[in-house]
């Protein structure tokens, strides 16, 4: 099996509109809109929701708005195959013509008593091939009341092989195979069949999906090589484990992709973490979106299962958040600190994120921080007072009050004043700087002291110091 390596290359995302879009299906997508993007290709997004019973509106815009979120722009699509039954059934009839498939009126519960035998007898448990056409075989009698199901005339001998672009040369013996049914009783094609004519009329060059689907590829490229289609290149990626080494489910985090969002991560954060899940470029851990399409060319993929670390997904995360503009920032978080009751507009926004960035992960940390100042002072306990407000701090608390009305309240003057009551009262810095924190925002522990007071502003500081010194 060769490709053209002239072809333009064009690659897809292909999910089935059953749920949300996972971690797993956001690699995937990633990796193969990265892949494009190398090799100034086009990346195409496709809808295969001919899953009927599973397939939902919600579940598609689910994907939709994953896809949109990690800003992985589609040159085609999205595509849908329920719209495009026409052309299965016209690539069916042409096979039925062409006597590469079959009616078959086996039952379901004849076939799955093949399977049994087949069992029993040490055998693969398979369709046994009764209603296959073959020189000199006598067929059944066709059931009177029974509608058949197309079957595709698999090669019964011979081995499809493949070099695949992540996991090397794969051999599948034909014979493992049966003769797969490609139109349902009802005339409603099967999965394998429309992927097939899919890739075939979509020109697909490169399919990277998951390793769960190394058993389809062996059916899908008999299909193609019996449609005449050229043969994509197959890479299957290993599939992502959780953090304790078994399968990536809920319990482990694995959610949609949007509630991702929803927690406050990144989405230049996210696609840097989830391309380190199976693929490397050296040491490099964080890199933005244009080096990832510098470098991913389809080498360096791993053969090994990735694990999952939200760990590590949060000091990506934090890097991002850390090294985003002040004014994005700002933008982005004002809605969080809405929902969490605060007033974006009651405090210069721009420099309360570039004060408390560096301590965030994900914006929601960063929107529950902002809440120092947004929010309601909290109300100190006994305990705590009598440990951090002595006599000799509430002194010192007095004194900054009174010489504050003469400050020019920007940062490098509140610092200078504090220090100049330190040296004054011969006192040390967490004897004022701690009360002072006890007094303002009621914590004892913030961002430096003199940038949080700059930011509250003086007339609400000095009414807070007062209402707090009359206690």
């Amino acid at each position: 099996m060769s490709q053209n390596p002239n072809r333009r290359v064009r690659t897809r995302f292909a999910p089935s509109p059953t749920g949300y879009l996972h971690l797993g299906g956001a690699r995937t997508a990633l990796f193969s809109w990265a892949f494009a993007k190398h090799h100034d290709g086009d990346f195409i997004l496709r809808i295969e929701d001919t899953d009927l019973e599973r397939s939902t509106p919600e579940a598609v815009q689910a994907i939709l708005d994953g896809v949109a979120w990690l800003d992985l722009t589609h040159d085609e699509g999205p595509f849908y195959q329920m719209q495009r039954m026409d052309r299965y059934r016209e690539v069916i009839a042409s096979l039925l013509e062409s006597g590469q498939a079959y009616y078959c009126y086996s039952s379901p519960e004849e076939v799955q008593t093949m399977r049994e035998v087949a069992r029993a007898r040490g055998l693969k448990p398979r369709y046994d091939g009764t209603w296959r056409p073959e020189p000199g075989k006598t067929l059944p009698a066709v059931p009177a009341d029974r509608t058949p199901v197309v079957r595709f005339k698999t090669p019964v001998d011979g081995v499809t092989t493949w070099n695949d672009m992540v996991k090397g040369i794969i051999s599948i013996a034909n014979t493992e195979l049966d003769d797969l049914v490609i139109a349902r009783q009802d005339g409603t094609p099967t999965y394998n069949f429309c992927v097939v004519v899919d890739d075939w009329d979509m020109g697909i060059t490169h399919v990277i999906r998951g390793d769960d689907h190394v058993n389809n590829t062996p059916r899908q490229i008999n299909i193609m090589q019996a449609l005449g289609a050229e043969l994509p290149v197959y890479g299957h990626v290993p599939m992502i484990l959780g953090p304790d080494g078994e399968k990536l489910s809920k319990r482990h985090g694995a959610v949609s992709v949007m509630d991702y969002e929803r927690q406050g991560y990144l989405a230049e954060g996210m696609i840097n973490y989830l391309a380190r899940l199976g693929w490397s470029h050296g040491d490099d851990e964080i890199f933005d979106r244009e080096q990832l399409i510098q470098w991913f060319d389809g080498s360096s993929l791993s053969r090994s299962a990735s694990q999952w670390d939200p760990k590590k997904l949060n000091w990506v995360n934090a890097h991002y958040i850390q090294n985003a503009d002040k004014a994005w920032l700002a933008q982005i978080i004002a809605p969080r600190i809405s929902e969490l009751g605060g007033d974006p507009g009651a405090f210069p926004l721009e420099e309360v994120v570039s004060l408390l960035k560096e301590r965030s992960e994900t914006l929601a940390d960063l929107a529950q921080a902002s809440m120092l100042f947004y929010g309601e002072p909290q109300t100190p306990d006994a305990q705590t007072l009598a440990k951090h407000v002595t006599d000799a701090s509430r002194a010192a608390l007095i004194a900054f009050l009174d010489q504050a009305s003469e400050c020019s309240w920007e940062r490098a003057s509140i610092s200078a004043l504090i220090k100049q009551i330190l040296g004054t009262q011969g006192l040390k810095m967490p004897q004022l700087a701690i009360p002072l924190r006890l007094a303002v925002v009621g914590t004892t522990q913030t961002p430096a002291i003199d940038a949080v007071l700059e930011i509250l502003g003086k007339k609400r500081v000095m009414q807070r110091l007062q209402t707090f010194l009359s206690e």
